[in-house]
């Protein structure tokens, strides 16, 4: 779709990516709620969750329970919450976001800086490589 802004990801140098396959993408929101805030997205054009087919449905949901670990530990969080909303951007993503309290989703956002979303992508996709390492390969691929 030539207006949605996760379509029109062409420079991927401007993004933190911490995973992608043929299918999705996972990168470093820039005005993250917490650090380590992660967009997962499908490369293929749907606007809502609810309108994917089942196939998909289960597939980014796998995807973002495996990277819960390597965000969680990253960041040295509690856990990953999931937010889903959609109509800022009518493509479907999953808002990965790391929290230790209560009301963190509430936070005002301000914009990351490139030295910031660098260092804690570095950290992320290490933790991935890890897991990779102890686990094997990356169960969607």
């Amino acid at each position: 779709m030539e207006n949605c802004v996760f379509c029109n990801i062409k420079d991927k140098e401007d993004e933190e990516i911490i995973w992608e396959n043929k299918d999705f993408i996972a990168f470093l929101d820039k005005k993250p709620i917490t650090p380590g805030h992660v967009l997962l997205v499908t490369k293929k054009h749907v606007r809502f969750l609810m309108d994917t087919w089942n196939e998909l449905f289960i597939k980014i949901m796998k995807i973002a329970k495996y990277l819960n670990e390597p965000i969680k530990n990253a960041v040295k969080s509690k856990t990953v919450g999931i937010m889903l909303s959609g109509f800022e951007v009518e493509h479907v993503h999953i808002h990965l976001v790391p929290r230790n309290k209560p009301g963190e989703f509430q936070n005002p956002q301000e914009e990351a800086s490139k030295e910031e979303l660098n260092r804690i992508a570095d950290k992320i996709r290490g933790e991935i490589e890890r897991l990779i390492e102890e686990r094997g390969p990356f169960p969607i691929d």
